[in-house]
């Protein structure tokens, strides 16, 4: 029994081995040692795939090694059992097919792995593995990065597997939607930030939904709002009600200086009528205190680029003397002498007896002496200059449009009203002590024929205390201003 047990064992052994003590198809686990009489088990070899030609090399089992290795050394088989053994192949078993993986409960909603092309059955045969193996690490959760990441690495699933290619996929962008659970760290951040093609919303928009139903159904907001509305219609109606008082009120108008109150329409006709009229021996204005007789030729003189002659400077004088005794308040009390004055004053180098009836008290009706300035014109030979005898702030001023300075002038005036007072009041005037000085900022002119006018207006402005505030531009209005007063015989 015993020698029928070790055949049975040596020609099983023998059935394993080939003739070079080679196996030809490992083993693991070991076979079973069922007799050839009964059925063959189902076997747990795994089942080779015919695609690849190569036979995976499985080392064996030490067992099947150690009782091969005790087989061929106890006896040597005769030739027709090896060769028999050796050309009769092993046939194929049935094999059941692998187990499925495991799958593992992946805490994360499983559409957004779809969504990321991330998972799927089809997928996962596929590629031979499943996503989450046994064998790899454990998945950790995503952050708002690698999901941004993910997304801009993705392609969409195309609409038709058979005609989609790794070529023909086109990004296209993904809104991602983070809700924040912690309200108080929640960033105060509430427009959308755009990052790549990737929309991120600084608040969900439930939320936004939430706040603006709450916000609709609060009545205390409500009156609020209803408040504001109330109160911007209120300012907007005080806005629109100042424009209409503007547009309705009549608006002032700005207050001119008195010498340079424009002429009216009928001031400027009867001007323009005047000096340009037919007859030029026609007799336009008759001065009877003075026995100025004005015509048409003379006024002329007032036009454009004329000089002026002594009847219109000595008419216009006497008018600003008119002036004053008419409105003593508005203006100070000043002498004018006329164009003669100086040139008698001088006629044979300085005689006062020349000119001492000129100023009588009975003539007058005043004294020098009470004026607070006393104007005199200088001509020289064909300019026109203003020489001031200045009582009020003691002082000789000499004005000429154009800058220049006559110190002689003013010395005889200096030694006039020191015989005009001891003659006519038998007083002693000091005026070493005066200052004889030039005007500083005197306005001059640009031209070679309005020194005339320049002159007039020097002792307009002084006569109303004010400063010299005219210049050149101003000249042809202030010709046919004093026109306007010769011929109505008013100085305004």
């Amino acid at each position: 029994m015993g020698a029928l047990t070790d055949s049975r064992k040596r020609l099983s052994a023998d059935h394993f081995l080939s003739a070079d003590h080679r196996l030809p198809y490992p083993s693991f686990p070991p076979p079973s040692l069922t007799p050839p009489s009964k059925r063959a088990k189902l076997a747990p070899f795994p089942e080779l795939d015919p695609s690849t030609s190569a036979v995976p090399h499985i080392r064996p089992s030490p067992q099947i090694i150690h009782s091969a290795a005790a087989a061929s050394t106890s006896s040597t088989p005769g030739p027709s059992s090896s060769s028999t053994t050796a050309s009769t192949p092993l046939q194929h078993r049935r094999r059941l097919p692998p187990p499925p993986p495991f799958q593992r409960p992946i805490h994360a909603p499983q559409r957004n792995l779809r969504v990321f092309r991330l998972g799927g059955a089809a997928r996962t045969h596929a590629a031979g593995h499943s996503w989450f193996s046994p064998s790899s690490a454990p998945p950790r959760a995503l952050g708002l990065q690698d999901y941004i990441e993910i997304v801009n690495n993705s392609h969409p699933a195309p609409p038709t597997p058979a005609a989609t290619t790794d070529s023909t996929r086109q990004a296209v962008p993904v809104e991602v939607v983070t809700i924040e659970e912690d309200e108080d760290e929640r960033k105060p951040q509430d427009e959308e930030e755009v990052r790549g093609s990737v929309i991120v919303r600084g608040k969900p928009v439930y939320k936004e939904l939430y706040e603006e139903s709450r916000r609709k159904r609060d009545a205390k907001l409500k009156t609020l709002e209803f408040e504001v509305r109330l109160a911007e219609e209120g300012r907007l109606g005080l806005e629109r009600l100042a424009e209409a008082l503007l547009r309705i009120t009549p608006k002032k108008k700005e207050e001119v200086p008195e010498p340079f109150v424009p002429l009216t329409d009928e001031d400027e006709e009867m001007v323009c009528q005047a000096l340009h009229g037919g007859n030029r021996r026609e007799r336009l204005a008759v001065h009877e205190p003075s026995n100025i007789v004005i015509t048409r030729e003379i006024l002329q003189c007032l036009n454009n680029k004329e000089w002026l002659n002594d009847e219109v400077i000595n008419l216009y004088l006497d008018l600003l003397k008119e002036r004053e005794l008419r409105e003593p308040r508005k203006f100070l009390k000043c002498h004018f002498f006329n164009t003669f004055f100086y040139k008698k004053l001088i006629s044979s180098g300085y005689d006062y007896k020349a000119v001492r009836r000129w100023t009588t008290k009975r003539k007058l009706g005043y004294s020098l002496i009470d004026c607070d300035k006393i104007f005199v014109p200088i001509h020289k030979e064909v300019h026109w200059c203003l020489a001031v005898i200045n009582i009020r702030d003691k002082k000789f001023q000499y004005l000429d449009s154009l800058g220049g300075m006559d110190k002689k002038v003013l010395s005889n005036l200096a030694r006039y009203i020191v015989d005009e007072v001891k003659d006519k009041s038998g007083q002693q005037m000091d005026v070493l002590s005066w200052k004889q000085e030039g005007v500083e900022n005197l306005p001059l002119q640009m031209n070679g024929w309005d020194c005339g006018m320049f002159m007039l207006k020097y002792i307009d402005f002084y006569s109303r205390d004010m400063d010299l505030t005219f210049g050149q531009k101003q000249m042809h209005y202030f010709r046919r201003r004093i026109a306007k007063e010769i011929l109505s015989l008013r100085a305004e």
